[in-house]
């Protein structure tokens, strides 16, 4: 018998090294090639959570940063689940914080996000591709708080994700792993909109998760009908507008890099700026911090007050996550607060 063997061109080196990829190298290569910045040229494990890995990758023709034009590497994180569920608020939030920390060198150090999606084959998972940043630990307190102010003061716009002007954010995102909702309010929203937006979806979303029946009466009956007196000095020319804020603000999601004060693993939103302080007892903020942020936001006459109702926020999220002696706390913040909006009432 004869057998006619079919010719098959040889495949070439590139293609098989291209064969064997795993499917996030092939999506690496596919969005370097496509972005021009040439190929992958390393690509290096960096550890892992309990929902992701991540990689340092390299690319041969690489872009350079809005810094110091120096080249940049990337950061890369990696998922099975989908890009929706796993990366989309936080690269909407990077990509928020970016744009408000740009334009001032006593701003933030905020990695540029350059890709987020779904695996385009038929496997299933998810990455997102940033800048990579040097991390490094604190370092200027009064530089951090002046650059916290500069993020809190930079305006709400169509490149920052906010057209409207109002408060909440374009998705819903997570703080710890507690959903939080940010529907949008009105456009051009102020005050009032603001004290009906934490009232329904931050503390109330809290209290319903945690289901204690004496924060939940406290709020329900004592505090919340009076929350507007709260803010009875942010009227007019103080009127609230909708800041960006990092929303998880604590000692570890606090370092640097190059040289500049930088913040991550947010939970970003656009809300009054005092908001941001409601994790200031697990920060570490000194006088050195407060005299930076001051020098460019004065504090305003009902901070001290407010500043219970902000940490209650937090204290009822750690209690949701991590249970224990957090509701105590949340209870003294309750408490604290009735008698305050009592007495701006004039109820004893």
């Amino acid at each position: 018998l004869a057998f006619t063997i079919p010719y098959c061109k040889p495949m070439s080196k590139r293609t098989i090294a291209q064969a064997a990829l795993e499917p996030l190298d092939q999506e690496l290569e596919s969005w370097a090639s496509s972005s021009g910045f040439g190929s992958v040229e390393k690509s290096i494990p960096a550890g892992s959570s309990g929902w992701a890995s991540f990689r340092k990758v390299t690319v041969t023709d690489p872009p350079t940063n809005d810094h110091d034009n120096k080249p940049v590497s990337f950061f890369v994180k990696s998922s099975s689940r989908s890009s929706e569920k796993m990366f989309l608020g936080e690269a909407l939030g990077l990509n928020a914080m970016y744009a408000c920390s740009r334009g001032s060198e006593d701003s933030l150090r905020i990695p540029k996000v350059y890709h987020y999606g779904d695996y385009s084959s038929d496997n299933k998972g998810s990455f997102l591709i940033m800048e990579y940043l040097n991390l490094a630990g604190r370092s200027d307190d009064k530089a951090l708080g002046k650059a916290m102010a500069r993020m809190h003061l930079a305006p709400a716009n169509e490149e920052a994700g906010n057209p409207t002007k109002a408060f909440g954010f374009p998705v819903d995102n997570t703080i710890g792993a507690t959903p939080q909702p940010n529907p949008w309010t009105k456009p051009g929203s102020g005050t009032a909109e603001w004290v009906e937006f934490f009232r329904d979806h931050r503390i109330g979303h809290q209290l319903d998760l945690a289901g204690d029946s004496y924060c939940s009466n406290l709020w329900t009956k004592d505090i919340a009908p009076r929350l507007h007196l709260l803010f009875e000095d942010l009227k007019g020319e103080k009127e609230i507008k909708p800041s960006l804020l990092h929303g998880d603000l604590w000692s570890g999601n606090i370092g640097s890099a190059d040289g500049k004060p930088s913040i991550f693993d947010p939970a970003v939103y656009w809300g009054h700026h005092e908001a941001e302080w409601g994790m200031s007892w697990c920060a570490g903020f000194g006088p050195q911090f407060w005299e930076g942020y001051r020098s460019l936001i004065p504090q305003d006459e009902g901070f001290l007050d407010r500043k219970m109702l902000y940490d209650a926020y937090h204290q009822l999220n750690h209690y949701n996550l991590f249970g224990g002696g957090y509701i105590g706390s949340a209870r003294s913040d309750l408490e604290n607060l009735k008698k305050t909006v009592w007495k701006k009432q004039g109820i004893k």
